[in-house]
């Protein structure tokens, strides 16, 4: 479910049998598999366009399964299997046809998509004569091909006219979905905007799963509550903490809603993917997301000569290229200078194992790794209610309030006030920045 605008994946990972059997997985490169599955689907002495019309549907077949996570949420060490009851036709070591391998090398990388969704179709087909289906007939293709009918319209007319090509879609490497860190009360980030979503959407069909808000990407009361009911509804552990396990189910079950693995797909949308997938930061972006990057990118910097300290101006300029490239030298990533999902989530590991070695006295100040929302309670709460309360005295417009340790609705008023005060997005919820801003202020005035 990372995967935003589909890419290609140079690799793909094949279960030589069908999905229960013990065969064994080999991973070759995406290119090879679909002029693998082409040479051993259709027939090379069909006419080009039947052969460019069913190379689509193979590859977007097998991109929706990529993109989906179909096989691999449900515990699967694979991305497709070779039974062609469940997926599509690969025989190791066969042949390659020359026309074949000729035409894949020009389209592998495009794909077939229903008009407003971003997700490749599930382009179902089968043969026509011996089995039917409701997506493409190969040898329907073959005919319509005889009688001058192009690639698109073969494919129109098999899937609707509702149907885009997506050309030269770019190539690399996908990474699974799942963020390699336990998603628990207080985290922040991409990954917890894509629980929230998927949250959102499945609740519409089970309606014991209380419905969340989309936010600022905060693991709040409320989505702590719906995850547990979720847990609860689908027989996980209920401890309201996304790992693995409730990852994947969470990713099964929104896909099955959303039926992204059937020909009558509800599909994602543009909006939606923009609140499902981030956007990756890189140099000449501004905004507060760049600030909350440099913001731990500065403080990992104090523990690691290697790493260049940076100023949290929000502009992804030259010197915050140069911490992220030794940030990801550091850490064994790729060093592109792109905060993507991976480098977020390693950057996001290391603040907090960092923070967690700090002696208590030198940590008081420093933001613990984890926001603040209503329903949350505790010494660091009444720490921040200490904090507003003495600002409210000295800056105008702020909200009095006892420190108590709950953050309760008095709390979020005044924390909003805050935010609106220090020009750090409102929401309510304390974060990096507004943890920092508070900060700042109080050891201004005091």
């Amino acid at each position: 479910m990372e995967l935003g605008t589909p890419m290609v994946p140079n690799t793909i990972t094949v279960h030589l049998g069908s999905p229960k059997t013990s065969a064994r997985n080999i991973t070759i490169p995406f290119i090879d598999y679909i002029k693998n599955v082409a040479s051993s689907e259709i027939y090379p002495t069909w006419p080009e366009n039947a052969l460019r019309a069913n190379i689509y549907a193979i590859t977007t077949f097998a991109l929706n399964r990529i993109y989906t996570e179909f096989y691999r949420s449900q515990g699967y060490a694979f991305d497709i299997t070779s039974s062609t009851a469940y997926d599509q036709a690969f025989v190791e070591g066969r042949e390659i046809f020359a026309n074949i391998s000729r035409l894949v090398d020009e389209q592998f990388n495009d794909y077939i998509v229903r008009q407003g969704h971003v997700e490749p179709m599930h382009s179902s087909y089968c043969n026509g004569t011996t089995s039917t289906c409701a997506g493409l007939s190969q040898w329907g293709s073959y005919y319509l091909a005889s009688q001058g009918y192009t690639p698109y319209r073969i494919l129109q007319y098999y899937y609707g006219n509702d149907i885009d090509l997506v050309f030269n879609a770019p190539v690399g490497n996908i990474r699974e979905s799942y963020p390699g860190l336990l998603l628990r009360r207080g985290s922040i980030g991409e990954s917890v905007r894509d629980i929230q979503t998927m949250l959102r959407r499945i609740s519409r069909s089970y309606p014991a799963i209380p419905l969340v808000t989309v936010g600022a990407g905060v693991f709040n009361a409320e989505t702590e509550a719906a995850v547990r009911a979720f847990q609860r509804t689908f027989g996980l552990t209920v401890d309201g903490i996304v790992g693995r396990e409730t990852w994947y189910r969470m990713g099964s079950i929104y896909n099955a809603v959303k039926r992204l693995s059937e020909l009558d797909s509800e599909g994602i949308s543009a909006s939606e993917a923009r609140a499902l997938y981030n956007i990756n930061l890189r140099q000449g972006d501004r905004g507060q997301d760049v600030k909350v990057v440099q913001y731990y990118l500065d403080f990992v910097s104090l523990f690691h000569p290697q790493i260049p300290r940076v100023a949290a101006d929000g502009v992804f300029g030259n010197g915050t290229d140069q911490a992220v490239r030794a940030f990801q030298q550091t850490y064994g990533l790729t060093v592109d200078g792109v905060v993507g999902r991976n480098t977020w989530n390693w950057l996001q590991s290391v603040y907090d194992e960092t923070y967690a070695a700090l002696p208590p006295a030198s940590a008081r100040n420093i933001y613990p790794g984890y926001a603040f929302s209503e329903g949350d309670n505790g010494d660091q709460v009444r720490l921040l209610q200490t904090w507003l309360n003495a600002l409210s005295r000295r800056i105008p417009g702020l909200v009095a309030l006892t420190p108590d340790g709950v953050f309760g609705p008095a709390t979020r008023n005044a924390v909003s006030a805050f935010q609106r005060y220090a020009q750090v997005p409102v929401s309510g919820d304390v974060g990096p920045l507004t943890w920092n801003a508070l900060v700042e202020n109080y050891n201004q005035y005091f």
